[in-house]
């Protein structure tokens, strides 16, 4: 596994919505693959729709990884709402600890990581996580993988993410693992 030499460029919500474009054509080459061919939930629009719902919430970042200027992989996330729906239906699976940093803004939810299909084990997945959370305030990360996605799924379990319970972002999503990773600081 030769790792890529990329750079990083941080975007907070107001630059990243200059390189909304660039995001969605990745997301685009991403899931354009079965299963999500196809499913309305995983269309151009309806991602740059939550996308660009997401440019405003406190503590929205975007860190992409370039290579000869394209970006080939990037992730975004933002601090977790405490009241986020689909954190809230977790219940008392969050452990208690959890909820607390919740409460006081401490976690990082990462919505979205993805690496273009041609990018895909060179370890960029792995440096574009651990680069975007190492410069985060918040002490956890919290994440959710689409049931069925194996090859994240288990990535996240190698990272150190532990499962916490099955949620649905909404009626016409599918089911996720949410999954939290303890603070490594």
């Amino acid at each position: 596994m030769q790792p890529m030499d990329v750079e990083y460029q941080r975007y907070d919500g107001p630059s990243a919505k200059g390189i909304a474009d660039e995001l969605v054509e990745v997301y685009s080459k991403v899931y354009d693959v079965p299963p999500y061919i196809g499913d309305p939930f995983f269309s151009d629009q309806a991602f740059r729709d939550r996308l660009e719902a997401a440019f405003d919430s406190e503590g929205f970042e975007t860190l992409t990884a370039r290579l000869n200027g394209r970006i080939v992989g990037y992730v975004h996330g933002a601090t977790l709402p405490a009241d986020k729906p689909w954190w809230i239906s977790l219940g008392d699976r969050r452990p208690e600890t959890l909820r607390e940093m919740a409460e006081a803004g401490q976690v990082f939810w990462l919505r979205e990581l993805m690496v273009l299909p041609e990018c895909t084990n060179h370890g960029l997945g792995r440096r574009i996580h651990d680069t975007v959370i190492t410069g985060r305030a918040e002490g956890v990360t919290a994440l959710t993988c689409i049931v069925g996605n194996q090859p994240a799924h288990d990535a996240y379990l190698r990272w150190g993410y532990t499962v916490v319970g099955r949620i649905k972002h909404a009626p016409e999503s599918p089911v996720y693992d949410a999954m939290f990773l303890p603070s490594t600081r």
